[in-house]
């Protein structure tokens, strides 16, 4: 099976630009990209920050955009995100029964859980509350085979300090849940604007540049606290013993010249 993993496309009202950078026309080039050459995927999901400021104006082109994909894309938030004016932008999506933008996929492949760990106005950490909590534990429960979680928020350090600061706060609660269930394969998160793989408690996880802007591994090494790096979806395919992950940085695929010929 396989599936596309996009994160963080920070959208700003179509015309108006973040740090610079035009989100839309970076969000028009991955699905363009997607759809030409991974039109075979049976679905993509994006894992937060789908905008930068919550504006109905950007969620709104987000919508026209999916609608117009020819792939199922599931969303969840980010702490860039806003509930009610997502909800209003897409009055269908799925949610868990207490207002959050939780959902579950049951594919061929096992059960996506895609949790929703936007937390209070203002504040950038990840907040997980008991209902949420809750609702978690009943889908982890009910899930009959593999799981993969997608989350906005991770829920452990990655040795960035101005990322790790604002994780999920409710981290050692979710490990509570998660840690040691061998039918977790593998945690897609956002947020932290980084390529990052590693294992947490005996699970994989895996992270991903946004579409925007991205974070410096180390501060100091650009003047601000955000740089100018390659933006990447991944393609990931899944068989009964392996999970691979491809990361495409599409906005920067160049093609260079043929090497000259050798003289005979």
């Amino acid at each position: 099976m396989k599936f596309v993993h996009i994160t963080d496309p920070h959208l700003v009202p179509p015309g108006e630009l973040l740090w610079g950078l035009d989100t839309f026309e970076r969000l028009d080039a991955c699905l363009a990209d997607i759809a030409e050459f991974h039109g075979d995927a049976e679905f993509c999901f994006i894992s937060g920050d789908l905008t930068d400021r919550g504006d109905a104006a950007a969620y709104q082109g987000l919508r026209q955009r999916l609608e117009a994909f020819p792939i199922p894309v599931y969303l969840t938030l980010g702490n860039h995100d806003e509930r009610e004016s997502y909800f209003s932008a897409f009055p269908n999506a799925p949610d868990d029964g207490n207002g959050f933008a939780q959902q579950i996929a049951d594919t061929s492949a096992g059960r996506f859980i895609l949790m929703d760990t936007l937390g209070e106005p203002g504040s950038s950490e990840g907040r997980y509350c008991a209902a949420r909590m809750a609702w978690l534990k009943g889908q982890l429960a009910g899930a009959g085979g593999d799981i993969y979680i997608v989350m906005h928020h991770p829920p452990l350090d990655i040795g960035v300090p101005y990322m790790d600061r604002i994780k999920l706060r409710e981290h050692d609660e979710f490990a509570g849940l998660a840690a040691g269930d061998a039918r977790i394969r593998h945690i897609f998160f956002g947020h932290v604007h980084r390529m990052v793989f590693g294992t947490w408690n005996g699970i994989a996880y895996s992270a991903l540049p946004g579409l925007s802007h991205q974070v410096p591994l180390v501060r100091g090494s650009v003047a601000h606290n955000y740089s100018q790096e390659p933006p990447m979806y991944a393609v990931v395919t899944l068989v009964e013993n392996q999970i691979t992950i491809n990361a495409d940085g599409f906005w920067d695929r160049g093609e260079l010249p043929d090497p000259p010929k050798r003289k005979s």
